[in-house]
């Protein structure tokens, strides 16, 4: 090859790589709920958890014999659900990897969650796992079997389970895509995510809510007065 068609080949192949990125920003600023959602069902996540609901759906109305327990299991989930959400992502997210002798004590979730937050633009690493939600799938299932007095009643924790754990999912999601916030309780949201991915990963560890469980524990405090850490892309190095 000459160099003039060196020259002209590298001269095509950084306008493409511009085109690409003119693209890639026109698409960033122009990003709807609608092709945010059409990019979210690609993922195995959302349909794992949507199967499970529509199983759980068919199964209660079969099942039948509703009581005002039905009305109460999924109030008190929603309730309690910032502060799972709270324990879950300070106790198995942002787990310190130990070893316990020859036995490496890390689990796929901490492991992809550290990937998350090294890139928290890069969307597969944004959902649950496949091979985890498939366990925690079986767990589910199993519970609303057998740790209920009616099947009826576990049935309806599985539901609420499964809404919320969708709730999660595409609100997890849509704040790390380009979309911007309109509403002033998603904003709110976001920022509070975004926080604790950009300022400092030891506060904001709410996803769902703004604010809720961290100010009972004591992780919501003043961005403005709280020094961005150094970690935040790097959980747990020195």
């Amino acid at each position: 090859m000459t160099k003039p068609e060196a020259s002209e080949n590298a001269s095509i192949d950084a306008n493409a790589r511009e085109r690409v990125r003119r693209d890639e920003r026109t698409l960033r600023r122009g990003l709807t709920l609608g092709r945010a959602f059409e990019e979210f069902v690609r993922h195995p996540s959302p349909w794992m958890i949507g199967a499970t609901l529509a199983g759980a759906l068919i199964a209660r109305v079969v099942v039948g014999d509703w009581q005002l327990t039905d009305l109460l299991v999924p109030a008190v989930m929603l309730a309690v659900f910032p502060v799972f959400e709270w324990i879950v992502h300070v106790t198995v997210l942002h787990w310190r990897p130990r070893r316990l002798g020859p036995i490496a004590l890390d689990s796929e979730l901490a492991r992809k969650h550290r990937e998350h937050h090294v890139d928290p633009r890069d969307i597969p690493l944004i959902f649950i796992p496949a091979k985890t939600l498939a366990v925690l799938v079986v767990v589910l299932i199993a519970l609303a079997l057998i740790a209920f007095p009616r099947l009826g009643v576990g049935l309806t924790f599985l539901i609420a389970i499964t809404l919320l754990g969708l709730g999660y999912e595409w609100t997890h999601y849509l704040i790390h895509t380009d979309y911007k916030p309109k509403g002033s309780l998603y904003r709110a949201i976001w920022r509070n995510h975004r926080h604790h991915h950009y300022k400092n990963e030891h506060y904001w560890f709410t996803v769902t809510s703004s604010g809720t469980a961290d100010r009972l524990f004591g992780t919501y405090p003043d961005p403005a007065t709280t020094e961005t850490s150094p970690t935040a892309r790097n959980l747990h190095s020195a």
